[in-house]
């Protein structure tokens, strides 16, 4: 390959401009330059060893800088020309402020690119404090031996010409363990001080050449064996025409160690960063820099892709702004949160929530910021249900007082409809309206019993069932009135047995059978199965379930589906997507609440056209399925005292008005106080107590306790249309003997009242 001569000129000159530079910037004294000893370049070290002006010195010749140069500095600048090399030499050179000092010198021809010689390059040493320390050396030897002999540092002196120690101090006797009288005439070599016998031809190469050593880096061996990092440092000096090398060692063994913990230390971070569960990396200059294994599991991106790529790439773009906004803060160093969360896109479209503790740093002398990157996208998540559980709380506790005072005035319309109905015949003129007041209450009940289900309002009639059965009973009368329906059954064989309030898990099974339908208009399939299935606490903390054995009830359609959207409120009471007309939307929030009442819980999967699954998740028990036995639908009256208790004045009435119609003698309180007053006057003459749970002051649990501590064989009908976190059931299980719940007609209260009271015919 050839070179032109432009391209030639081009690199020579480019070899100039490097070689000036430098020149210019060496840390010794050094000046180049051109056969007629104009400057080239100089190094600043030039200037101040010489006491020279600060003016630019290039194109100047040498001999005007120094007027008063010695003739043999200029033959000797000659002969370089003629190629050759001046060593280096001790003399006398005059400053400019006329002092004199003393100076080392080499003088080296330079060749340009044809090889023909262009000029010269001076390198000189300033010597003169050395010269004057070995004046004073002569002079002040008395001193000299204090200072050597008390030095901390190790300080020895030898001989130029074979080495022998002349002088050693204290601490360098200290340092090798040998004393001073066994070193004095020996070598470094006699006592094998160097670990390695090379460094010591190293060190005299360098020291000879150069007539100094500045921190050798060596390992000696001491008397004992054991090695010492040192740095060695030496001058030749001339004493009385004899040439010695001082020396001055320095033990480095502790900073050694301390380096070798460091690298340790550096060790264990590494290790640290490198297996962290939290991503963590540096960012600059808008790139990832140095992630650690961590950051590319969670981008799922390689370190090639990622040294590639800006990081804002990696953020979901509605949160680009905010991050790069806090890194541009941060950068500037202004407060900012110590966290924050964002959302990152990983390679393969994921969108994962993160959590990031960044620090402001210096990295390579710009500013930089170190990050902790936290994925907390399942903790989001929890976070997300529990607020939705507390929600759902907050709901059913309005829900149920509503439900509460609805189902007492309710109460007072169907006692009286049917107390009036009872003494008329069919064909009286205000009987079909009665009926039809009948028919209406039932209606609202039935409203406010949904919202009690919601309101985890309490299980009243709790019975070991055979889920299977009631399944297939559910299946059945759906069956018959939604033809259109496909029903696909399927249950597992030995299923596992529960105890629910079967009336309202029917109500449950069917509010889903109906939102399915409705999700088929067109016709469809219903899958309805049952399995066996064991929890761990890992998956039933996120429904504030327990662990242990569950049914499973799947019910799957092939309906339209859900959005996300829809998914999220599905269980909120009243919400719904149907028309005024086709529901109140109490139907699945009602079954949420009574599922939950039940220790269990229900999840949803839904995709638009591809249908949804309902799951419903039961505890299982141990206990036995029994038989139901066929009641006879009469009203059986009696003579006995009841002790009717409620704060409610509709109530009192009307439900005095039944007792006394069906034959009972009665007995009326308003609050737990006066019951109590009254209970302990009368209470040989009360057969049996009708409480209410939900008073003002004394509430019905604290007057059953009271009641029982005076009389535990006293009999207590409960009576709720609420019942706040499942207070019914705690009471029925301290030993209450029945539970009523209202919005009741005088059948049902006549039937109760006698199946405690032990008619015969029951």
């Amino acid at each position: 390959m050839s070179i032109s001569k432009n391209g030639g000129s081009e690199v020579l000159k480019e070899r100039q401009v490097l070689l000036q530079l430098f020149i210019e910037h060496t840390p010794a004294a050094v000046a180049m330059c051109d056969r007629d000893m104009r400057y080239l370049a100089y190094s600043r070290r030039w200037i101040t060893d010489y006491g020279l002006p600060a003016e630019n010195l290039v194109g100047k010749c040498h001999y005007d800088v120094f007027p008063d140069i010695p003739d043999h500095w200029k033959a000797e600048h000659e002969r370089c020309f003629s190629g050759e090399i001046i060593e280096k030499r001790e003399e006398v050179y005059p400053r400019a402020d006329g002092t004199v000092e003393w100076v080392r010198r080499d003088l080296v021809p330079w060749k340009d690119a044809s090889g023909q010689i262009s000029g010269l390059i001076m390198f000189t040493e300033v010597i003169t404090e050395q010269k004057r320390a070995e004046e004073t050396l002569r002079k002040s030897e008395e001193k000299f031996g204090k200072i050597f002999r008390s030095n901390p540092h190790s300080i020895t002196i030898s001989s130029l010409e074979d080495g022998r120690y002349v002088d050693v101090n204290e601490a360098f006797c200290r340092l090798v363990g040998w004393n001073k009288k066994e070193l004095i005439g020996r070598t470094s070599s006699d006592i094998g001080l160097w670990k390695d016998p090379e460094d010591r031809v190293k060190a005299i190469q360098i020291l000879e050449r150069s007539g100094n050593l500045r921190n050798f880096d060596v390992d000696f061996v001491n008397r004992a064996g054991d090695e010492i990092a040192v740095l060695w440092s030496a001058e030749i000096i001339e004493l009385d025409g004899q040439k010695y090398i001082i020396s001055v060692v320095t033990d480095m063994s502790d900073r050694k160690r301390a380096e070798q913990a460091l690298r340790e230390s550096e060790e264990q971070y590494r290790v640290l960063v490198e297996h962290a569960n939290d991503a963590i990396f540096i960012a600059q200059d808008g790139k990832l820099k140095f992630p650690n294994p961590r950051t590319l599991d969670l981008i799922g991106y390689s370190l090639e892709e990622i040294e590639k790529t800006l990081f804002v790439d990696f953020i979901h773009p509605e949160d680009r702004s905010l991050v790069v906004r806090n890194y541009e803060k941060r950068l500037k160093g202004e407060e900012l949160p110590s966290t924050y969360s964002f959302r990152i896109v990983t390679k393969t479209g994921e969108i994962r929530i993160v959590q990031i503790n960044a620090v402001r740093i210096e990295w390579k002398g710009k500013p930089a910021s170190l990050n902790f990157l936290r994925d907390v996208t399942e903790l989001k998540q929890l976070e997300e249900q529990l607020m939705e559980s507390h929600k759902m709380e907050a709901i059913g506790m309005l829900a149920g007082g509503v439900a509460h005072d609805f189902n007492n005035l309710l109460m007072g319309i169907q006692g009286s409809a049917s107390l009036m109905l009872l003494d008329l015949s069919p064909g009286h003129p205000h009987f079909e309206p009665l009926k039809n007041i009948e028919q209406h209450v039932q209606s609202a009940a039935s409203i406010t019993r949904q919202l009690l289900g919601f309101a985890k309002g309490g299980k009243y009639e709790v019975k070991p069932t055979n889920l299977n059965q009631l399944l297939r009973q559910c299946a059945e009368l759906f069956g018959r009135t939604k033809k259109e329906i496909r029903i696909r059954e399927k249950y597992q064989g030995e299923i596992r047995t529960t105890e629910v309030d079967r009336s309202q898990l029917e109500q449950v099974i069917l509010n889903i059978f109906i939102n399915a339908w409705q999700a088929m208009p067109d016709g469809g399939d219903l899958f309805i199965q049952t399995e066996n299935v064991s929890l761990t606490g890992e998956y039933t903390s996120m429904f504030q379930a327990k662990e242990g054995p569950y049914v499973k009830v799947s019910i799957t359609d092939t309906g339209v589906g859900m959005d996300e959207d829809t998914k999220q409120r599905i269980f909120e009471p009243f919400f719904t997507t149907k028309k005024m007309d086709r529901g109140t939307g109490l139907g699945l929030a009602s079954a949420y609440g009574i599922v939950r009442n039940h220790g269990g819980f229900i999840t949803v999967t839904s995709e638009i056209g591809k249908g949804t699954t309902f799951s419903i998740y039961l505890p299982a028990s141990e206990k036995e399925v029994r038989e139901e036995r066929f009641v006879p639908q009469d009203i059986p009256k009696g003579s006995e005292t009841i002790l009717l208790i409620d704060d409610e004045e509709v109530i009192l009435e009307v439900g005095v008005n039944m007792l006394e119609t069906l034959g009972y003698r009665v007995i009326a309180a308003s609050s737990g106080e006066e019951a109590l007053a009254i209970f302990k006057e009368k209470r040989h003459e009360i057969a049996l107590i009708l409480l209410d749970m939900i008073m003002p002051g004394m509430g019905g649990g604290e007057v059953f306790d009271t009641i029982r501590s005076v009389d535990p064989e006293a009999k207590v009908l409960l009576s709720s249309g609420y019942s706040a976190n499942g207070k019914a059931r705690e009471i029925l299980d301290r030993g209450c003997n029945g539970f009523i719940q209202k919005p009741f007609d005088i059948k049902q209260l006549s039937r109760k009242v006698r199946e405690i009271l032990g008619d015969p015919s029951l």
